[in-house]
């Protein structure tokens, strides 16, 4: 709740400066392996949808874009899935894995308008 209220506060306070006084659709980038769950966020997001009326129009959406956990080990140069930041390589089984993509969390954008 307190991550998609930050999220919201950020993306409210820059639509208000655009002039911008509805949000229309909120569009994250969240990693697999990023401390973050989509479906959660999704919950947060629709309660805070139905408590701030005046925030956001009637068909408000948040578009969440996934992406997915590569890692190469530094010893051996395997590329593998990792289900956590630190993760075995499945070729030596040494955690000495460096995350390629994965851990991203960032809103990638979002639409407003000037209904009342």
């Amino acid at each position: 709740m307190a991550l998609m209220g930050d999220i919201l506060q950020l993306v409210h306070e820059d639509a208000a400066a655009k002039g911008l006084n509805k949000i229309e659709k909120v569009e994250l980038i969240v990693g697999e392996i990023a401390n973050a769950m989509p479906d959660a966020l999704r919950m947060a997001f629709e309660i805070f949808r139905e408590q701030n009326p005046q925030l956001f129009t009637n068909k408000a959406a948040l578009i969440i874009q996934l992406e997915e956990a590569i890692a190469e080990c530094v010893l051996c140069g395997e590329t593998y899935k990792p289900d956590q930041k630190i993760a075995l390589c499945p070729n030596c089984n040494v955690p000495s894995g460096k995350v390629l993509t994965g851990e991203t969390f960032q809103v990638l954008s979002y639409e407003g308008s000037f209904e009342k």
